[in-house]
């Protein structure tokens, strides 16, 4: 992908997969609040029909390559190779008006039920993950503009909910940080373990890997939840991160790490592949390592500390 097939990807898709919604909208143009700091009155305005932006509060806007440069705090190589990472509707030649109308904050579900749909089952088995981690998922039928869906669905903390499907990522209701709590013990928070992902098919990947480990794990969702991530993680003395390898998952590495020095970074164990689910794939691609290389290189990550 180049700069000029980067900038002509819908920046409110862009927006959406951070995990920003409108404020308010129109035809013409939609307001956010500043996707670059906390702030009550939206002032990040998007041109629909341009599809640039401009921030109010600062006096500052651009094209998709500005934004994201700001935003990731990175070079425009950086960017273009976190663009490419991305399953944007836009750069597959669909249709704007039929990208808008899925983009617009008119969900609703129409129901919620255990995995049942094989489809589904079938992609979860696609991404390396087995019947063991149906219990922290649901089946989620919803409606967007006139298309009916289903997908794998992921609660957060707010209720709302991350949804996958072979040809589909999304989110429906509020963005918030997901906790799986994994702690067999009844003591309160202080020594407890968390461990970091951005994704949930990755904290779900960590389950099949790590079946015996005792604390929580925070699935981020989106990086635009980072802030809300660290203040979460105030709670916690082991700090283990499984972020991504790419630019966005190093940004948010480095600030957790300046906040958190004592944290530990895991990511150099899948520094080949772009996550921990990526990686996971390959360990069982390959039957004579099947689990057994997390095994060799993480088995006392919650016993000792150290890098």
């Amino acid at each position: 992908m180049n700069c000029q097939q980067f900038n002509r990807i819908s920046l409110e898709e862009v927006l959406l997969s951070l995990g920003h919604l409108p404020t308010k909208q129109n035809e013409k143009e939609a307001w956010y609040l500043n996707p670059f700091a906390s702030e009550s009155q939206a002032s990040f305005k998007l041109n629909k029909s341009l599809n640039i932006w401009y921030l109010h509060s600062e006096g500052i806007g651009g094209n998709n390559i500005d934004f994201m440069k700001k935003y990731l705090n990175a070079s425009i190589k950086d960017v273009l190779e976190w663009a490419e990472k991305q399953n944007f509707s836009s750069f597959h030649q669909q249709n704007r008006t039929q990208i808008q109308k899925s983009l617009q904050p008119n969900y609703q579900i129409t129901e919620i039920k255990e995995l049942q749909n094989e489809n589904l089952k079938k992609y979860l088995q696609e991404r390396g993950l087995s019947p063991n981690i149906y219990h922290f998922v649901k089946e989620i039928h919803f409606k967007t503009g006139d298309k009916n869906l289903y997908a794998v669905g992921f609660q957060n903390q707010s209720g709302g909910w991350e949804l996958r499907n072979s040809f589909y990522k999304g989110a429906v209701l509020k963005k918030d940080i997901s906790i799986i709590n994994l702690e067999q013990k009844t003591d309160n928070q202080n020594g407890k373990n968390i461990a970091v992902f951005e994704g949930f098919i990755d904290a779900l990947s960590f389950i099949e890997m790590r079946k015996n480990f005792n604390g929580d794990l925070l699935v981020m969702n989106s990086i635009a939840l980072l802030n809300k991530t660290k203040e979460h993680l105030k709670n916690y003395s082991e700090i283990n991160l499984f972020l991504d390898n790419d630019p966005a998952g190093l940004k948010c590495k480095n600030e957790i790490l300046q906040l958190f020095p004592d944290a530990k970074d895991y990511s150099e164990i899948y520094e080949n592949q772009k996550d921990l689910n990526e990686y996971m794939m390959d360990i069982k691609n390959d039957v004579s390592k099947s689990g057994s290389l997390i095994v060799q290189k993480v088995p006392n990550v919650y016993k000792k500390r150290g890098r």
